[in-house]
């Protein structure tokens, strides 16, 4: 398994991402991914790469063959990742698979409620075990294990998962000790913490919801 900085998961997941919810706009101009990466939303932490750092990882990710370069003419250079879908691929993925994958490199270790609610532009989930079987067929896969749960979170309901294809982010889930902390303010992890919350909420209620219209169907 082919272990990546925190750019080069923050490339790949930007990619993914744009290639599902704006295909009119993919594949990416470096511009366009440099914008992508420093994304205010949907993105923990929050950072301000550089082109120029943009670019190094971009090169890094071609020649391990899971970024490629598009370009027409003499049009300006493009990207696409190859991640889990080319024929160039170790492994593959389905597209459940990559979905979670992707927003667990844009936004870090998350539960699987957090995860179906922000998955809703990238794919469909029936419900919360729907995530937590495709989280257990990542941890238990072949080539892997490419994810791993967290300890439990005091007040939580749900573990947490990381994804392991970077040391960076996640010596926690390799040591299976608590999150290295990631440099962040008291009010961002505050804010973090209350979107678990909800995202907990969210999908509770939707669980419900369906139970109801299965009754009164």
């Amino acid at each position: 398994m082919q272990e990546l900085s925190l750019i080069e998961t923050r490339v790949v997941g930007c990619l993914i991402e744009k290639a599902i919810t704006t295909p009119d706009q993919y594949p990416l101009s470096l511009n366009s991914l440099t914008n992508a990466c420093n994304q205010k939303s949907n993105r923990d932490p929050v950072v301000e790469f550089e082109e120029v750092d943009v670019q190094e990882a971009l090169d890094s990710l071609i020649a391990q063959n899971l970024a490629s370069e598009v370009r027409s003419g003499a049009r300006v250079a493009k990207y696409q990742h190859r991640f889990g879908t080319s024929e160039f691929a170790e492994v593959r993925y389905n597209d459940k698979e990559i979905a979670v994958l992707c927003l667990l490199f844009l936004r870090g270790a998350q539960t699987p409620g957090e995860l179906r609610t922000r998955s809703a532009r990238l794919c469909s989930f029936k419900d919360v075990s729907d995530v937590e079987l495709v989280l257990t067929k990542l941890s238990d896969h072949a080539g892997g294990p490419f994810v791993q749960k967290l300890p439990r979170e005091p007040g939580k309901r749900e573990n947490r998962w990381a994804h392991l294809f970077s040391a960076e982010l996640n010596v926690d889930a390799r040591a299976g000790s608590d999150e290295v902390a990631l440099p962040n303010t008291t009010l961002s992890a505050r804010v973090e913490s209350l979107e678990g919350e909800l995202a907990e909420l969210k999908a509770a209620f939707l669980d419900l919801k369906a139970q109801f219209d299965d009754l009164m169907a």
